[in-house]
């Protein structure tokens, strides 16, 4: 019996220190060039499918699977005349997931190869990267 409450013990304080972070679970961004749609997922649940834009003809958004590297509520992008990227993640160089106003145009591509989305849908997705961590997010881009 105190075996077992020793043991009960000990688990209940492992609980208590892990990190919140690893109690939210991981989330998956995966962002389907030619359907122009990002699913954000939460341990295989599909919480949010969201139109975007990503790369007009003569730029590229490139594929693969990264992690956030950075983030910041509100960006200034230097190389395109300090564009506004509101919500920005970004996860490769200098591409990012970040709000738009150019929603007419979500759903086909249009960007210089960011994933554009709506403002609100990407100040959604900032909050669930921030409350899950950097390290707990993957950013997966397919054709």
């Amino acid at each position: 019996m105190k075996k077992t409450i020793l043991m009960a013990a000990m688990c209940a304080a492992m609980l208590l220190a892990a990190p919140v972070s690893s109690w939210a679970g991981n989330i998956e961004a995966r962002v389907s060039i030619s359907k122009q749609t990002m699913t954000v997922s939460r341990q295989g649940r599909v919480l949010y499918r969201w139109k975007v834009s990503t790369a007009r003809n003569g730029y590229v958004t490139p594929r693969g699977a990264w992690r956030p590297k950075r983030m910041h509520k509100m960006w200034y992008s230097r190389k395109y005349d300090m564009s506004p990227m509101p919500y920005s993640v970004f996860y490769h160089g200098g591409y990012a997931v970040h709000g738009t106003g150019a929603v007419k145009q979500l759903g086909r591509p249009a960007s210089h190869g960011c994933v554009r989305l709506q403002t609100a849908n990407a100040a959604t997705f900032y909050s669930l990267v921030r409350e899950v961590g950097m390290g707990n997010t993957r950013i997966v881009v397919t054709n």
